[in-house]
């Protein structure tokens, strides 16, 4: 079994990998302050959830945006005697043009990889998280950059802090841009914002993919990924080919079969299994086109 760990500065999210292909994920809050056996005791009851022991892990594969929870996983790795592979640009099997590859962050590459062998190049990956982020892949399958953006919920957590009188809203779709209270009107501005913003940053770093490769810019894949791409605003964002909320722990599985020689990646589930977890969530294989509803 390899544990697929996707550290974010907001979640911790982990893919159950069994067979080559992820049969389970969990997510739970990023807390900087565990101690190494708080982490464990995390682990172990996140995987009992389905069935699994945390002493039946044959391998870890890590991407981490917190250096100090890889320093963790990797601590309680050790202690079990597990192997762990931690992306960067030193281990993840693609090339990196960018001016300082050290500097990127194991998640953006891992996109980068699962881009690259799933849906080929050109193509380009938008992570909607704590911070919005577009990976880049050339026509050559190499990472070549992207852009960041603050995160949705990061905007709304900032424009409640920073203000006197606006409050902290539900996020959901309004039906009109034009709010007839403040609510609703806070509403407008970050959902139609935030379309707007990576509908543009899509358009514009597909036009310059395109431009580099002498291909129209449809021909460049786009992908959304993230915690907030399962969200009903992101399916009406304009420019974007299919949605993958797990596309990081799917370049983890690939990741570690690549590099450490696991189990080859099945893209799609065996004939017996379920559709959904436990809690009734769609599995991580479940990607869907924007012409089709998720699972």
């Amino acid at each position: 079994m390899l544990l697929a760990i996707d550290i974010g500065n907001t979640n911790v999210t982990i893919g159950i990998v069994e067979g080559g292909f992820i049969e389970g994920v969990r997510r739970t809050a990023t807390n900087r302050a565990s101690t190494t056996d708080e982490l464990e005791v995390m682990l172990r009851d996140l995987l009992a959830l389905d069935d699994h022991d945390l002493n039946g892990a044959t391998a870890m594969a890590v991407a981490s945006v917190v250096p100090a929870m890889t320093a963790l996983v990797e601590a309680v790795a050790a202690r079990l005697g597990i192997p762990t592979l931690v992306a960067t640009s030193g281990t993840v099997p693609i090339p990196i043009r960018v001016d300082r590859p050290d500097l990127v962050g194991g998640d953006r590459i891992v996109n980068a990889l699962a881009a690259v062998r799933l849906h080929g190049s050109p193509a380009i990956v938008c992570d909607l998280g704590t911070a919005t982020t577009l990976d880049c892949v050339g026509p050559d399958g190499a990472f070549v950059g992207g852009a960041i953006a603050p995160g949705l919920e990061l905007g709304l957590e900032a424009l409640a802090a920073r203000t006197a009188k606006l409050p902290r809203v539900e996020l959901r779709t309004p039906d009109r841009v034009i709010g007839r209270d403040t609510v609703s009107a806070i509403q407008s501005g970050t959902v139609f914002g935030y379309q707007a913003l990576v509908a543009g940053l899509l358009a514009r770093a597909r036009a310059e993919l395109a431009e580099t490769a002498g291909i129209a810019p449809e021909a460049v894949h786009t992908i959304l990924t993230g915690g907030l791409s399962a969200a009903p605003w992101a399916r009406d964002v304009d420019g974007v080919d299919l949605i993958d909320p797990d596309l990081t722990l799917r370049g983890l599985a690939i990741l570690a079969a690549e590099v450490a020689g696991g189990d080859p990646y099945r893209d799609t589930p065996p004939e017996d299994a379920e559709a959904q977890d436990a809690d009734g969530d769609a599995l991580a294989w479940d990607v869907f086109t924007l012409d089709e509803e998720p699972a």
